[in-house]
């Protein structure tokens, strides 16, 4: 399917990119936003199979099965339409959603927000769950522009709430989050 025998090809000087349908856009069209923040979002899910690697490989290995679906978003991305070539299918949504079910039923119920922090896992997970978040706005920004693929959208934002509930489970299911505390900071007024 892919065969890369050339790592640059000078056809990007100009400003431009080439997309799944052999089609060529700016580079700062809203479509390569939306599957360059989808690729950030890989590179930090990397870092969070590395520092989960060695306590919870358990999680590293689910973590790395998105990485896989994580391609499979941006090629769906990477072309325009609905039609033929790679896209999100419903099942891996739902897949996704069998995640979080089985991620957050050994977690405490939350009382307050969680700030992003604990143990590094959890603070990659963090990262990748704001960077998933920027997706899906880029997305939904290209997709009042372009007809996508529905199951795109749908897909980031299940990913970003596992992706919450992944980084609870890196703190030690939860023991070790870091509890916002409205006001902590402020000063009593006189």
């Amino acid at each position: 399917m892919v065969k890369l025998n050339r790592i640059y090809t000078r056809t990007g000087d100009d400003g431009s990119t080439g997309l799944a349908d052999g089609s060529r856009v700016g580079k700062d069209e809203l479509r390569i936003a939306a599957y360059g923040t989808v690729d950030e979002l890989n590179s930090v899910m990397g870092l969070a199979v590395g520092a989960c690697a060695a306590a919870q490989p358990t999680l590293a290995e689910r973590l790395e099965r998105l990485q896989h679906d994580l391609f499979d978003l941006g090629a769906d991305l990477a072309t325009p339409g609905t039609g033929e070539g790679l896209r999100i299918q419903a099942a891996q949504v739902k897949h996704l959603e069998s995640e979080i079910d089985l991620h957050n039923r050994d977690l405490p119920a939350l009382d307050s927000f969680v700030l992003p922090g604990g143990s590094a896992a959890s603070q990659w997970l963090h990262l990748a769950r704001t960077v998933c978040r920027r997706a899906e706005r880029e997305t939904v920004a290209l997709s009042r522009e372009e007809e996508i693929n529905p199951e795109a959208i749908r897909y980031l934002n299940r990913l970003s709430d596992l992706l919450f509930v992944c980084a609870r489970v890196a703190n030690g299911k939860g023991s070790r989050d870091v509890l916002w505390i409205p006001g902590q900071n402020r000063e009593e007024e006189a």
